[in-house]
């Protein structure tokens, strides 16, 4: 029932209490009883900062404790503030007038810091209790009435009205109990004799003791009094002050001297020896402070901390042989020194912060304390200067380590940060902390190809699926924003885009079709590697693909026109000397380059030493001046090859009529004559041309050659029967950029002819002669063109602007 009183008498009080609390600068404070029971409320911190309690969860409201246990948490459903320790004002902060405890209450996003105090009020909860049970005076009987005999004090840890408030002594006839102050102004009880003693009446007397708390419900704590009477032990030991002062500083050695206690007893013998003990030792100093029972020194014992008391207040008993005792006070002041190093409490840190995080967001919360006092108490806190980082301090004792300038994780991707304490001490004390940070990943690099421009040859027929070339781009992102897919730019046409297909995780880029170098030798896409960050990053790069030609074609005769059953003849005057130009066969080669090179050769002739066919122009020429044993008609068969690696051929049929009243054209003689000189004049080209170029190579042999560039010697004769080389004519091994092979896309069956060779491929001389020629030559030629148009519908047929006959195209 007492219990159920007490406990209701100071929830009235901590009710009446509770909203004293104060909002000041940031402060919150809170009075509250000790001793309350976990989970207990002790105010709603949502409601009295005026916070929505949604707030307390998504801002990681918490509460830290400064130095001391948690002994209070948030609960952040609600908002109340709840015990979560047994809260002891006696164990927390022993005899202070006041208790207070300084916790903090952190919010994020942005950082906010309130300092909760909680003032614990005392409650009557310990039983004022003597340091003995028992305490033995020895009274001579001649003791005079009125004498007075000091009593040792009861000890109550609580605190003004809870502390000891009275004395009372069981009823005797002898002795009675009254109190006196000391000099400090605390009060002590004090036996004094009221009648006299007699030894031989009765030798002991027995009396009890009970020292009384004013708290509600009312605590006491008992003592017994044995006091025996005996024979003359006239005086008291006195001491020579009644409060002793002393200092010593914290950590000093064992047995290091702290005072001398000095009390007199002028009785001789066993009456006059005196022995010093402390009154009443707290758990806390019981083995750091001794005493000499016969000398009074007071020297240190055990460890001496100022961070745990700065003070200590002793109560010292001097007593004599005969039991006579007398007491005095004992303050002893720690001195503090610079013994503690700073503390570093990592409250909230990020593990990693985003790269583009920007200047003064928080990663960390520092809380820096240190236990000692004054200077040695005053901590300065830094970090290195070569991180993109700094300290700000809005709260006393806690720093926010936030970002001071831009992140790039690719240039740093971790910072190990040394977060370094020190106080102002002498000699000064730090401590150091490392902060591991990762900078996590922000997609803010595209991916970079290693060309802006690839150059890839491929020849022609390959199958479906050959690979074209590898792409590789690089990202210096990480993760999934590095992780880069490859395909076809939008940019590039669809249908030229079906041609080909890209591997979309290794860039390999393959055919889609079988490619014909006739039909198409260039192909240019555009080609996107996208990674896979959010948003997306993108870069492009240009392939130029060249289909390189292969000997697929072989020659194909368009003079003299091939159909069967039918061979157009060549009337050649049978005056015509040796040398005599008699008509050219014309072919192409659908291949370009080297394997459109073409050579004629007679490989068949109904007279084997007649007639001669020029190895590159195909003109017919005469050996020999016609005789009256040859005969009249002449069929020749021409091999026409290719250069390729692997040669094609085709051959021509040629009818020569020789006629005998037909003119001999000088022109077509001239033209022989002047094609030996220049091919003397070729010659000698050739070999200066050879000349220069060892003297050339001999120049430059130590420069590497990165990109050669054709060259095509055309040597353009003023006659008409030197032989030109068109561009065609260069090495098997060289790409053909130009396509300049004997058949072009837009003259695909355009004939090449030599310099001059119009005048004696359709042309004769008189005019009589000429004009039934040039009828019958058109005639001809329109009924060989029908057929053609016939056969082949996909050539196309008009007119030459210049010659004299039709051009095929």
């Amino acid at each position: 029932m007492m219990d159920l009183h007490r406990s209701l008498k100071w929830w009235i009080y901590f009710l009446l209490c509770a909203p004293l609390f104060g909002v000041s600068y940031g402060e919150l404070r809170y009075v509250l009883p000790e001793e309350m029971n976990r989970g207990s409320v002790i105010g709603n911190v949502a409601l009295d900062l005026g916070l929505q309690v949604s707030e307390l969860q998504a801002r990681r409201a918490r509460v830290v404790a400064e130095g001391t246990s948690q002994l209070c948490e948030l609960d952040t459903a609600s908002g109340n503030l709840l015990i979560s320790q047994r809260i002891d004002r006696e164990e927390l902060c022993a005899q202070a007038n006041s208790c207070i405890l300084q916790f903090q209450l952190l919010l994020e996003d942005p950082l906010q810091a309130s300092s909760l105090v909680l003032d614990i009020a005392d409650i009557n909860d310990n039983n004022p209790e003597f340091a003995t049970r028992e305490i033995k005076l020895d009274l001579v009987e001649s003791t005079v009435l009125g004498r007075r005999f000091p009593l040792e004090c009861a000890h109550d840890p609580d605190l003004g009205t809870n502390s000891i408030r009275e004395y009372k002594l069981s009823h005797n006839d002898h002795f009675a109990l009254e109190m006196s102050s000391q000099i400090n102004g605390n009060s002590y009880p004090e036996l004094v004799l009221k009648k006299q003693l007699d030894r031989e009446t009765e030798t002991e007397h027995l009396l009890e003791i009970n020292g009384i708390d004013g708290g509600y419900p009312v605590r006491s704590g008992t003592a017994f009094i044995h006091i025996r009477v005996l024979d003359a032990n006239d005086n008291v030991p006195i001491f020579s002050r009644r409060l002793y002062k002393a200092s010593v500083p914290e950590n000093a050695a064992k047995g290091t001297l702290i005072t001398t206690l000095n009390a007199t007893d002028f009785d001789e013998g066993v009456y006059g020896e005196i022995t010093y003990s402390f009154s009443h030792l707290s758990d806390k100093m019981g083995g750091v402070i001794e005493v000499n029972p016969l000398t009074g020194e007071v020297r240190v014992a055990g460890v001496i901390d100022y961070e745990e008391a700065s003070s200590h207040e002793l109560g010292v008993q001097a007593k004599d042989g005969g039991g006579q005792a007398s007491h005095c006070k004992l303050v002893i002041d720690i001195i503090d020194l610079n013994d503690n190093k700073p503390v570093i409490e990592i409250k909230s840190a990020s593990s990693n912060i985003a790269e583009d995080a920007r200047p003064g967001t928080m990663v960390a919360l520092i809380n820096i304390y240190d236990m000692d006092t004054g200077n040695s108490g005053h901590v300065i806190c830094s970090i290195p200067d070569n991180v993109p980082f700094k300290l700000v301090s809005e709260v006393k004792n806690y720093h926010m380590l936030v970002t001071d300038g831009i992140l790039d994780r690719e240039f740093q991707p971790e910072y190990n940060i040394t977060v370094t304490a020190t106080d102002s001490g002498s000699p000064s004390l730090s401590s150091v902390k490392v902060i591991t940070l990762l900078v996590s990943d922000v997609n803010d690099n595209p991916p970079t190809f290693t060309h802006y421009v690839y150059n890839a040859n491929i020849l022609e027929n390959l199958p479906v699926g050959t690979l074209v070339i590898k792409l590789e781009a690089q990202d210096s992102d990480d993760g999934t924003n590095a992780k880069i897919l490859y395909h076809i730019s939008q940019d590039t046409n669809s249908e030229l885009s079906s041609f080909f297909t890209i591997n979309q995780n290794t860039g390999e880029l393959f055919t889609s079709y079988t490619f014909d170098y006739e039909q198409s030798a260039y192909f240019q896409l555009k080609i996107t590697a996208q990674d896979g960050g959010d948003p997306q990053f993108s870069s492009t790069c240009t392939v130029n693909i060249f289909i390189q030609d292969q000997n697929d074609n072989g020659p194909v005769i368009l003079y003299p026109v091939q159909t069967s059953g039918f061979i157009a003849e060549d009337v050649v005057p049978i005056e015509a000397p040796g040398g005599y130009l008699v008509t050219k066969v014309v072919a192409v080669d659908a291949d370009s380059g080297h394997n459109a090179w073409l050579s004629y050769r007679i490989i068949k002739a109904t007279r084997s030493n007649l007639f001669m066919a020029d190895l590159h122009t195909g003109e017919i020429r005469t050996l020999r001046t016609f005789m009256e044993e040859d005969e009249p008609k002449h069929t020749l068969v021409v091999l026409v090859t290719d250069n390729g690696r692997e040669s094609l051929s085709a051959t021509a049929t040629v009818s020569i009529s020789l006629s005998d009243g037909m003119p001999v054209l000088s022109e077509f003689y001239e033209f022989a004559d002047k094609s030996e000189n220049n091919d003397n004049l070729m010659f000698y080209l050739i070999i200066a041309l050879s000349t220069v170029s060892f003297l050339f190579v001999l120049l430059i042999s130590g420069v590497f050659y990165f990109n050669f560039c054709d060259h095509s010697y055309v040597y353009r004769s003023n006659t008409s029967s030197l032989p030109v080389f068109p561009t065609t004519y260069c090495t098997s091994t060289l790409t053909d950029f130009s396509r300049c092979g004997t058949l072009l896309r837009e003259d695909r069956y355009d004939p090449f002819m030599t310099t001059g060779s119009w005048r004696g491929d359709f042309r004769f001389g008189s005019n009589t002669d000429t004009d039934i020629l040039k009828k019958r030559s058109a005639a001809y030629q329109k009924n060989t063109l029908r057929r053609l148009s016939t056969e082949r519908p996909s050539l196309k047929i008009r007119a030459g602007p210049t010659h004299p006959c039709y051009v095929i195209k």
